[in-house]
Protein backbone atom coordinates (compact mmCIF):
# COMPACT_ATOMS: atom_id res chain seq x y z
CA UNK A 1 0.00 0.00 0.00
CA UNK A 2 2.73 1.95 0.74
CA UNK A 3 4.70 1.87 -2.59
CA UNK A 4 1.37 2.48 -4.16
CA UNK A 5 0.71 6.01 -2.33
CA UNK A 6 4.09 6.66 -3.63
CA UNK A 7 3.77 5.54 -7.26
CA UNK A 8 0.31 8.17 -6.68
CA UNK A 9 1.87 10.81 -5.39
CA UNK A 10 4.47 11.73 -8.12
CA UNK A 11 1.61 11.79 -10.93
CA UNK A 12 -0.35 13.93 -8.88
CA UNK A 13 2.10 16.49 -8.31
CA UNK A 14 3.62 16.64 -11.63
CA UNK A 15 -0.42 16.98 -13.06
CA UNK A 16 -0.84 19.74 -10.41
CA UNK A 17 2.08 21.53 -11.60
CA UNK A 18 0.85 21.49 -15.40
CA UNK A 19 -2.53 22.71 -14.46
CA UNK A 20 -0.86 25.92 -12.74
CA UNK A 21 1.39 26.20 -15.84
CA UNK A 22 -1.22 25.97 -18.20
CA UNK A 23 -3.84 28.28 -16.18
CA UNK A 24 -0.61 30.70 -16.02
CA UNK A 25 -0.85 31.68 -19.69
CA UNK A 26 -4.89 31.89 -19.30
CA UNK A 27 -4.69 34.27 -16.68
CA UNK A 28 -1.91 36.51 -18.36
CA UNK A 29 -4.25 36.69 -21.26
CA UNK A 30 -7.82 37.37 -18.72
CA UNK A 31 -5.53 39.77 -17.17
CA UNK A 32 -5.39 41.97 -20.27
CA UNK A 33 -9.42 43.25 -20.01
CA UNK A 34 -10.37 41.94 -15.99
CA UNK A 35 -8.72 43.79 -13.17
CA UNK A 36 -6.49 41.28 -10.83
CA UNK A 37 -9.61 42.12 -7.59
CA UNK A 38 -11.82 40.68 -10.10
CA UNK A 39 -10.58 38.01 -12.01
CA UNK A 40 -10.12 36.27 -8.75
CA UNK A 41 -13.97 35.76 -7.39
CA UNK A 42 -14.41 34.83 -11.06
CA UNK A 43 -12.09 32.20 -11.12
CA UNK A 44 -12.61 30.88 -7.26
CA UNK A 45 -16.50 30.70 -8.39
CA UNK A 46 -15.57 28.59 -11.27
CA UNK A 47 -13.53 26.60 -9.08
CA UNK A 48 -16.32 26.35 -6.62
CA UNK A 49 -18.69 25.60 -9.16
CA UNK A 50 -16.42 22.69 -10.81
CA UNK A 51 -15.74 20.91 -7.52
CA UNK A 52 -19.09 20.54 -5.45
CA UNK A 53 -20.98 18.84 -7.97
CA UNK A 54 -17.27 16.28 -7.92
CA UNK A 55 -17.37 15.89 -3.94
CA UNK A 56 -21.27 15.23 -4.17
CA UNK A 57 -20.62 12.51 -6.00
CA UNK A 58 -17.72 10.76 -4.32
CA UNK A 59 -18.76 12.05 -0.31
CA UNK A 60 -22.98 11.92 -1.20
CA UNK A 61 -22.87 15.29 1.59
CA UNK A 62 -20.41 17.26 2.66
CA UNK A 63 -18.87 17.13 6.46
CA UNK A 64 -19.23 20.13 9.18
CA UNK A 65 -16.97 22.69 8.44
CA UNK A 66 -16.51 22.68 11.84
CA UNK A 67 -14.05 19.27 11.62
CA UNK A 68 -12.06 21.07 9.22
CA UNK A 69 -11.73 24.42 11.11
CA UNK A 70 -8.29 24.97 11.09
CA UNK A 71 -8.55 23.64 7.15
CA UNK A 72 -10.62 25.89 6.13
CA UNK A 73 -9.50 29.11 7.64
CA UNK A 74 -6.24 27.82 5.38
CA UNK A 75 -7.95 28.70 2.16
CA UNK A 76 -8.10 32.77 3.21
CA UNK A 77 -4.40 32.44 3.21
CA UNK A 78 -4.35 30.62 -0.29
CA UNK A 79 -5.90 30.91 -2.54
CA UNK A 80 -7.33 33.64 -1.00
CA UNK A 81 -4.71 36.31 0.28
CA UNK A 82 -1.69 34.59 -1.53
CA UNK A 83 -3.63 35.20 -5.32
CA UNK A 84 -4.81 38.26 -4.84
CA UNK A 85 -1.38 39.19 -4.10
CA UNK A 86 0.17 37.67 -7.09
CA UNK A 87 -2.27 38.44 -9.51
CA UNK A 88 -1.83 41.95 -8.25
CA UNK A 89 1.92 41.81 -8.56
CA UNK A 90 1.36 40.11 -12.44
CA UNK A 91 0.00 43.55 -13.08
CA UNK A 92 3.55 45.16 -12.41
CA UNK A 93 6.51 42.35 -14.10
CA UNK A 94 6.21 40.08 -16.66
CA UNK A 95 4.85 37.07 -16.80
CA UNK A 96 8.60 35.73 -16.95
CA UNK A 97 9.82 37.67 -13.95
CA UNK A 98 6.63 36.51 -11.83
CA UNK A 99 7.59 32.46 -13.03
CA UNK A 100 10.59 33.38 -11.36
CA UNK A 101 9.82 34.72 -8.65
CA UNK A 102 7.71 31.71 -8.03
CA UNK A 103 10.61 29.44 -8.42
CA UNK A 104 11.52 30.52 -4.71
CA UNK A 105 8.55 28.33 -3.48
CA UNK A 106 10.68 25.13 -3.00
CA UNK A 107 13.09 26.55 -0.70
CA UNK A 108 10.92 28.76 1.37
CA UNK A 109 8.70 25.38 1.97
CA UNK A 110 12.13 23.03 2.80
CA UNK A 111 13.28 25.65 5.27
CA UNK A 112 9.97 26.01 6.91
CA UNK A 113 9.43 22.21 6.48
CA UNK A 114 12.71 21.99 8.38
CA UNK A 115 11.77 23.99 10.50
CA UNK A 116 7.99 23.37 11.82
CA UNK A 117 7.82 19.85 11.05
CA UNK A 118 11.20 18.83 11.42
CA UNK A 119 11.56 17.20 8.23
CA UNK A 120 15.49 15.43 7.49
CA UNK A 121 16.66 17.80 4.67
CA UNK A 122 19.35 15.86 2.93
CA UNK A 123 21.97 17.20 1.16
CA UNK A 124 20.73 15.85 -2.15
CA UNK A 125 17.61 17.49 -1.49
CA UNK A 126 19.19 21.32 -1.34
CA UNK A 127 21.57 20.42 -3.93
CA UNK A 128 18.45 19.22 -5.88
CA UNK A 129 16.64 22.57 -5.11
CA UNK A 130 19.53 24.92 -5.87
CA UNK A 131 19.90 22.88 -9.48
CA UNK A 132 16.24 23.38 -10.48
CA UNK A 133 15.84 26.80 -9.56
CA UNK A 134 18.84 27.61 -11.46
CA UNK A 135 17.17 25.69 -14.30
CA UNK A 136 14.09 27.98 -13.70
CA UNK A 137 16.37 30.88 -14.13
CA UNK A 138 17.56 29.91 -17.88
CA UNK A 139 14.41 29.23 -18.72
CA UNK A 140 12.93 32.67 -17.58
CA UNK A 141 15.08 35.23 -17.55
CA UNK A 142 15.84 37.03 -20.67
CA UNK A 143 18.20 40.66 -21.21
CA UNK A 144 17.17 43.97 -21.49
CA UNK A 145 14.29 43.59 -18.54
CA UNK A 146 14.27 45.58 -15.65
CA UNK A 147 11.90 44.38 -12.61
CA UNK A 148 9.47 46.58 -10.77
CA UNK A 149 9.88 46.78 -6.92
CA UNK A 150 6.18 46.64 -5.94
CA UNK A 151 5.46 43.69 -8.50
CA UNK A 152 8.73 42.30 -7.04
CA UNK A 153 7.40 42.14 -2.98
CA UNK A 154 3.92 41.54 -3.77
CA UNK A 155 5.26 38.72 -5.70
CA UNK A 156 7.36 37.34 -3.00
CA UNK A 157 4.63 37.92 -0.17
CA UNK A 158 2.78 36.08 -2.20
CA UNK A 159 5.01 33.08 -2.68
CA UNK A 160 5.30 33.08 1.12
CA UNK A 161 1.69 32.92 1.61
CA UNK A 162 1.94 29.46 -0.47
CA UNK A 163 4.77 28.31 1.57
CA UNK A 164 3.22 28.80 4.78
CA UNK A 165 -0.12 26.65 3.81
CA UNK A 166 1.90 23.75 2.73
CA UNK A 167 3.35 23.25 5.27
CA UNK A 168 0.30 24.13 7.73
CA UNK A 169 -1.69 21.69 5.15
CA UNK A 170 0.97 19.05 5.67
CA UNK A 171 0.84 19.29 9.24
CA UNK A 172 -3.19 19.35 9.42
CA UNK A 173 -4.48 17.03 6.64
CA UNK A 174 -3.21 13.48 7.63
CA UNK A 175 -6.67 11.80 6.82
CA UNK A 176 -9.18 13.96 5.96
CA UNK A 177 -10.11 13.77 1.66
CA UNK A 178 -8.24 16.01 -0.42
CA UNK A 179 -11.00 17.06 -2.41
CA UNK A 180 -13.36 18.06 0.48
CA UNK A 181 -10.46 20.23 2.04
CA UNK A 182 -10.30 22.01 -1.70
CA UNK A 183 -14.02 22.76 -1.85
CA UNK A 184 -13.54 24.29 2.04
CA UNK A 185 -11.06 26.24 1.46
CA UNK A 186 -11.95 27.52 -1.98
CA UNK A 187 -15.20 28.56 -0.63
CA UNK A 188 -13.50 30.46 1.97
CA UNK A 189 -11.04 32.08 -0.17
CA UNK A 190 -14.12 32.83 -2.57
CA UNK A 191 -16.08 34.79 0.55
CA UNK A 192 -12.51 36.54 1.06
CA UNK A 193 -12.03 37.74 -2.53
CA UNK A 194 -15.78 39.39 -2.54
CA UNK A 195 -15.44 40.83 0.49
CA UNK A 196 -11.89 42.70 -0.91
CA UNK A 197 -13.45 43.44 -4.04
CA UNK A 198 -16.97 44.93 -2.04
CA UNK A 199 -13.95 47.05 0.18
CA UNK A 200 -11.84 47.89 -3.05
CA UNK A 201 -14.76 48.40 -5.52
CA UNK A 202 -16.75 50.97 -2.88
CA UNK A 203 -13.53 52.80 -2.96
CA UNK A 204 -14.02 53.28 -6.38
CA UNK A 205 -10.46 51.10 -7.27
CA UNK A 206 -11.70 48.55 -9.47
CA UNK A 207 -12.98 50.17 -13.18
CA UNK A 208 -14.18 47.67 -15.07
CA UNK A 209 -14.44 47.17 -18.78
CA UNK A 210 -18.73 46.19 -19.39
CA UNK A 211 -17.28 44.79 -22.67
CA UNK A 212 -15.31 42.27 -21.75
CA UNK A 213 -14.48 39.68 -24.47
CA UNK A 214 -16.19 35.90 -24.68
CA UNK A 215 -12.61 35.32 -25.20
CA UNK A 216 -11.15 36.87 -21.86
CA UNK A 217 -14.51 35.28 -19.92
CA UNK A 218 -13.54 31.88 -21.38
CA UNK A 219 -10.11 32.31 -19.79
CA UNK A 220 -10.78 33.28 -16.94
CA UNK A 221 -13.09 30.31 -16.44
CA UNK A 222 -11.51 27.72 -17.56
CA UNK A 223 -7.82 29.08 -15.21
CA UNK A 224 -9.95 29.60 -12.61
CA UNK A 225 -11.01 25.61 -13.07
CA UNK A 226 -7.65 24.11 -13.95
CA UNK A 227 -5.87 26.62 -11.22
CA UNK A 228 -7.69 26.38 -8.06
CA UNK A 229 -10.15 23.27 -8.58
CA UNK A 230 -8.30 20.78 -9.96
CA UNK A 231 -4.68 22.15 -9.30
CA UNK A 232 -5.56 21.87 -5.48
CA UNK A 233 -7.37 18.76 -5.44
CA UNK A 234 -3.82 17.54 -7.66
CA UNK A 235 -1.98 18.89 -5.00
CA UNK A 236 -2.94 17.70 -1.96
CA UNK A 237 -3.58 14.87 -2.63
CA UNK A 238 0.13 14.17 -3.70
CA UNK A 239 1.24 16.43 -0.51
CA UNK A 240 -1.18 13.74 1.25
CA UNK A 241 1.73 10.76 0.62
CA UNK A 242 5.09 12.64 0.32
CA UNK A 243 7.55 15.12 2.65
CA UNK A 244 6.42 19.08 1.93
CA UNK A 245 9.90 19.50 1.19
CA UNK A 246 9.68 17.20 -2.01
CA UNK A 247 6.38 18.11 -2.63
CA UNK A 248 7.81 21.38 -3.06
CA UNK A 249 10.29 20.41 -5.63
CA UNK A 250 7.46 19.86 -8.37
CA UNK A 251 6.42 23.33 -8.13
CA UNK A 252 9.87 23.63 -10.71
CA UNK A 253 7.88 21.97 -12.72
CA UNK A 254 5.39 25.37 -13.42
CA UNK A 255 7.42 26.99 -16.10
CA UNK A 256 8.22 24.09 -17.93
CA UNK A 257 4.20 23.85 -18.68
CA UNK A 258 4.11 27.31 -18.58
CA UNK A 259 6.93 27.61 -21.46
CA UNK A 260 4.98 24.79 -23.08
CA UNK A 261 1.47 26.48 -22.94
CA UNK A 262 3.09 29.67 -24.22
CA UNK A 263 4.43 28.39 -27.21
CA UNK A 264 0.81 25.99 -27.88
CA UNK A 265 -1.54 29.35 -27.34
CA UNK A 266 0.76 32.23 -28.18
CA UNK A 267 3.09 30.87 -30.55
CA UNK A 268 6.04 31.62 -28.48
CA UNK A 269 9.41 29.83 -29.47
CA UNK A 270 11.40 28.13 -26.87
CA UNK A 271 15.53 28.56 -26.99
CA UNK A 272 18.40 26.49 -26.33
CA UNK A 273 19.57 28.21 -22.86
CA UNK A 274 15.55 27.30 -21.79
CA UNK A 275 15.64 23.78 -23.57
CA UNK A 276 19.12 23.19 -21.13
CA UNK A 277 17.42 24.86 -17.73
CA UNK A 278 14.42 22.16 -18.79
CA UNK A 279 16.43 19.53 -18.47
CA UNK A 280 17.86 20.53 -15.59
CA UNK A 281 14.79 21.07 -13.48
CA UNK A 282 13.50 17.92 -14.69
CA UNK A 283 16.51 15.99 -13.67
CA UNK A 284 16.47 17.84 -9.98
CA UNK A 285 12.75 16.96 -9.63
CA UNK A 286 13.56 13.71 -10.26
CA UNK A 287 16.39 12.87 -7.70
CA UNK A 288 14.42 14.75 -5.22
CA UNK A 289 11.09 12.76 -5.56
CA UNK A 290 13.30 9.38 -4.89
CA UNK A 291 14.18 10.49 -1.76
CA UNK A 292 10.64 10.19 -0.59
CA UNK A 293 9.79 9.47 3.25
CA UNK A 294 7.16 6.68 4.36
CA UNK A 295 4.10 7.88 3.33
CA UNK A 296 1.07 7.81 5.45
CA UNK A 297 -2.42 6.40 5.54
CA UNK A 298 -4.64 8.83 3.68
CA UNK A 299 -8.40 8.31 3.26
CA UNK A 300 -10.26 9.37 -0.22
Amino acid sequence: MLTLHRRRSAPALIGAAACWGIATVLTKHALGEIPPLTLLPIQLGASVMLVTPLLLVRHRQLAPAGRLGRLTALGVLNPGISYALGLLGLVFITASESVLLWATEPIMIMALAAAMLREQITKTRVVAAGVATAGVALIVITPDRSNRPIGIVLTLAAVAACAIYTVLSRRWMINESSLRVVIYQQTAALGFALILLSVVGLAGGIPLDSAISAGSWVSAIVSGCLYYGIAFSLYLTGLQRTPASVAGQYINLIPLFGVAASNVILGEQLHTRAWIGAVMVVGAVIVAGKSLAPAVAVRQ
